[in-house]
Parts: structure tokens; C-alpha cells; sequence
């Protein structure tokens, strides 16, 4: 640069000293050469230094700024991250709440699966235990129907069949059987309180006339047909004939044998004049072929009862035979109402009724058919 300002005739400007107005005396030019060298020698230098220092701090400045910068982010990644683990917590309990919720609902769905399974048991086991007795009731019932239907076809009152109502045998025909054939208290029924189509036997010279009040009890009797002796018609009943004709001497066996008459468990069998006693009770207790176990008196048995499954036998004269099966009689009769089997008309069962309860007055009167 120098070169090209000398060519042109111009001096270069001074740069890197600075000059004095007045020089003193001592001065000299030397040092203003060297001083001069010295500037254009230094000043290079110093614009570097300047560059590099310049350079520095602004380096060290981006470094502090980028430090503060990723400081912020830090903070802020950190208070993120807090955030999400406190999240990350709230999640991890409602999911812990949940799978509880989820394991208690489980178990109280298996509970009441469970519950339900038995209680299905239950209900099965009952229906079909109902089912059973309901299916015997329905054999009972058409044994029942075929018996009456028996009677009916073969037994008139005009003309009963004697081999049905061993009752009215004779006593060389009635003859103790092979096996000691049992007949329920309830097989000695008239065939009359069982038939739908043959009317009640005609009286000869014989008026009768409908009590008013015995035919309302039995009317209403007959709307709802029970055995509770609560209702007036049985009630009456129980205290005009069945308690007067069921009163033996021997109180104690006789309330057993109403009790067994009521609950249809009396057996009555024929049995031989050489029969010997047998049961549980003594010989004295139960009577003899020569003595009555309910009246107490010296009588000849034909026949003996059993009450229920006792096993032990009570030897019975003509004249108790005779009483108890006209109880018999009107209970089964009553029975048979009850279940539906007589479909007759309301005032022909009603004299029927009054047929048999002067049976059981006939009876506790002492007056009985000679072939008992």
C-alpha cells in the first residue's frame, strides 16, 4: 500500500503513533522511525487479539445462552417427567382399583352362580320328589276307580257279590284263608256310596222327609268337602254317631282304633276258632277267640284288627265288628266325595249320608247282620 501511495505523489497517512505538536529539544528522529516501525509492526497484532478475544466472548456468550437454553429444557423435561410419574401413579392405582373391583365382582358372580345351582337343586329335588307322590296319588286313585268300577259291575244293592264283601259271606263260606287275606277297613264299603248311575235302595213302606238343617250343613259340607271335624256337619256327626259308636269299654284301645278308623290304617281279617294270639301285646291284653279285646267280655271272635304297622293283633266280637265297620263305611263313603269319585246328585248323597249314619246308630244300639 505504501508502494502505490508513493507512485501517486502522496505521502501515506500515519497510523499507529501518535505525533507531538511541539516536539522538544531532545527529541530526536530515531525514535520516531522506531516508533514508527513499532506501530506498523504491533498493529496486526492487536486486530487479531481483538478478533480472537472477540471471538471468545461470543463463544463463551452462545455458551452461556446454550446453557441457560438446555438448563430450561432440563427443568422442563424434568417437570414433565414428574407430571408423568405422578400419571403414571394415578393410573397405576385406578388399574389396581379396578382389578380389585374386577376380582370382587368375579367372586360374588361365582357366589351367586353357585347359590342359584342349589337353590335349582333344591327346586328339582322337591318337584320331583312332589312328582312321586303325585304319581302315587294317581295310582291310588285309578285302583281306587278300578275297584269301584269292580263293585259297580258286578255287586247290586238288590243282589250284593258276596265274594267282594267277605262280610256277608257265611260263616262255613268266610272260612280263614291260605295266607291270612288282609281287608282294609275301607274294602267293607257299600256299594251304593261308591256307584255313580244306581240310586240308593228303595225303603218299602218307607216315608222319608229333608231335615233342613242337616241338609244345609251338608249342602254346605259338600261345596268345600273336608275331613276337619271343625265344620258343622262333621262335627254333628262325630257327636251323634261316630264318638257314641267308636265307645268301648277299654277306652284307652278304643281312642286308638278311632284314631286308626279316621287315618284309614285298620285292618280287619276273619281268623280261625284255634287261631293263637300273635303280636307284641300279651294274650290278655289283645283278647282271645273267646274274649273281646274292646269290650272286655266273653265273646267268640271271628275276626281281629291290626292298627297300622303295629304287628299286634285285637280280637274283636261280632257286635265291635260290626260298629266299626259302619264308621268305616260312612268315612270311606265321605272319602270317596271328597276326591270327586261320586258325581251324584246333592240330595241322593245326602240320603245316603242318612242311610249310613243309621247304620252306625243300628250298630251302637247292638244290632248287627247275623253272618258277623
Amino acid at each position: 500500500s505504501q508502494v502505490s501511495f508513493e507512485e501517486e505523489g502522496q505521502n501515506p497517512p500515519a497510523v499507529g503513533h501518535w505525533k507531538p505538536l511541539m516536539p522538544s529539544k531532545g527529541d530526536k528522529e530515531e525514535p520516531e522511525s522506531g516508533c514508527q516501525d513499532a506501530g506498523g509492526v504491533h498493529e496486526p497484532q492487536s486486530t487479531e487479539q481483538l478478533n480472537v478475544s472477540r471471538l471468545r466472548s461470543s463463544s463463551v456468550e452462545i455458551r452461556e445462552k446454550g446453557s441457560e437454553f438446555l438448563r430450561d429444557e432440563l427443568h422442563k423435561a424434568q417437570k414433565e417427567l414428574k407430571l408423568k410419574d405422578k400419571e403414571c401413579e394415578r393410573l397405576s392405582k385406578v388399574r389396581e382399583q379396578l382389578e380389585q373391583e374386577l376380582e370382587e365382582l368375579t367372586a360374588s358372580l361365582f357366589e351367586e352362580a353357585h347359590k342359584m345351582v342349589r337353590e335349582a337343586n333344591t327346586k328339582q329335588a322337591a318337584a320331583e320328589k312332589q312328582l312321586r307322590e303325585a304319581r302315587g296319588k294317581i295310582d291310588m286313585l285309578q285302583a281306587e276307580v278300578t275297584a269301584l268300577k269292580t263293585l259297580v259291575i258286578t255287586s247290586t244293592p238288590s243282589s250284593p257279590n258276596r265274594e267282594l264283601h267277605p262280610q256277608l259271606q257265611s260263616p262255613s263260606k268266610a272260612g280263614f284263608r291260605k295266607g291270612h287275606g288282609r281287608n282294609k277297613s275301607t274294602s267293607s264299603a257299600m256299594v251304593s256310596a261308591a256307584s255313580q248311575s244306581v240310586a240308593p235302595e228303595p225303603v218299602s213302606r218307607e216315608c222319608k222327609e229333608v231335615d233342613s238343617i242337616l241338609f244345609a250343613e251338608f249342602q254346605a259340607w259338600r261345596e268345600s268337602p273336608t275331613l276337619d271335624k271343625s265344620c258343622s256337619f262333621l262335627d254333628r256327626i262325630y257327636r251323634e254317631d261316630v264318638g257314641p259308636c267308636l265307645d268301648f269299654t277299654k277306652q284307652e284301645l278304643s281312642e286308638l282304633v278311632r284314631v286308626a278308623v279316621e287315618q284309614n290304617t285298620l285292618t280287619i281279617e276273619p281268623v280261625a276258632s284255634q287261631t293263637v294270639p300273635v303280636g307284641k301285646v300279651a294274650a290278655e291284653e289283645c283278647g282271645g277267640p273267646k274274649k273281646c279285646a274292646l269290650s272286655g267280655l266273653p265273646r267268640t271272635c271271628k275276626h281281629r284288627i291290626m292298627l297300622g304297622d303295629s304287628g299286634s293283633y285285637y280280637y274283636i266280637s261280632p257286635s265291635c265288628r260290626a260298629r266299626i265297620t259302619a264308621v268305616c263305611n260312612f268315612f270311606t263313603y265321605i272319602r270317596y266325595i271328597q276326591q270327586g269319585l261320586v258325581r251324584q246328585d246333592v240330595e241322593l248323597m245326602y240320603w245316603e249320608v242318612m242311610r249310613l249314619r243309621r247304620e252306625m246308630s243300628l250298630a251302637k244300639l247292638g244290632f248287627y247282620p247275623s253272618e258277623m
